[in-house]
């Protein structure tokens, strides 16, 4: 089984993860997605967990999940895929999802089934830090799960070195303060926030999301950091289906890998 934290210290740069929304774009589609990124060289995938409000997502991910669960997608679902897929890949995986479902079919359970699958780390981007020391920390630690933790260039010091000290994978930076789905290319303000992190010299590897969409802002976040997570540029692969998802993951990497 390959390991989360031991990707990180094998791989110290041009790490891609890519998100896949599961259900989408019909309700069985998650296993063969994952596998034919695997075979395309993604390092890690972060599936998403559909949910009718996910506050930091853009348009796009909010129809793929919007769709997902009309298709029927919940996480007694997913939970049943993906011990299928489990049996097919060794692949880092990381549950993404928001703190409403995850708490209606119940943290515990959850966490239990990830660390009896191997899922390793999980983002709730609406647990706060506080609360998340509060009333979950223990629980995470108890059955060995990361939940990793979104920052932005305009996270203070103290809070980046609080959320260092929390993170037991990577940190998840957000290029900007804003949803997912950006289509331009990285401007002066975003490499000013990227110096930003940069210099905090944060233990923890970051990899970056919002805006990565082509070969360009891949390799720019990758000057900076560990590297890059893909979503919406791969949702709206999917929708359109144009050609093989190993040709979409050599568009955004190149000869890095």
């Amino acid at each position: 089984m390959k390991n989360l934290k031991q990707l990180f210290i094998n791989k110290k740069s041009d790490i891609l993860s890519v998100f896949v929304t599961a259900g989408y774009p019909k309700l069985n589609s998650l296993e063969q997605n994952i596998l034919d990124l695997e075979k395309s060289g993604v390092d890690l995938i972060e599936v998403g967990i559909p949910f009718s409000d996910p506050m930091a997502d853009g348009k796009t991910i909010q129809d793929s999940s919007e769709i997902a669960l009309k298709n029927g997608m919940n996480l007694t679902v997913l939970i049943q895929q993906l011990k299928q897929i489990r049996q097919k890949t060794t692949i880092p995986l990381v549950l993404m999802g928001y703190l409403n479902p995850v708490y209606q079919f119940g943290i515990e359970k959850l966490l239990q089934f990830c660390n009896e699958q191997h899922i390793e780390g999980m983002i709730i981007p609406d647990i706060s830090v506080e609360e998340y020391k509060q009333n979950y920390k223990s629980i995470f630690e108890k059955y060995g799960i990361s939940l990793i933790f979104i920052v932005t260039p305009n996270t203070s010091i103290k809070r980046l070195n609080e959320i260092d000290e929390l993170s037991t994978t990577f940190t998840y930076l957000v290029s900007s303060a804003s949803v997912t789905g950006a289509a331009g290319e990285f401007g002066k303000e975003h490499i000013k926030g990227f110096e930003y992190i940069k210099t905090q010299n944060l233990k923890t590897p970051v990899l970056v999301g919002f805006g990565i969409h082509n070969k360009n802002t891949f390799n720019i976040v990758c000057q900076y950091f560990n590297g890059a997570i893909v979503g919406s540029a791969f949702i709206r692969f999917v929708s359109e289906a144009k050609y093989k998802i190993n040709d979409f993951v050599s568009d955004l990497i190149g000869n890095t890998k």
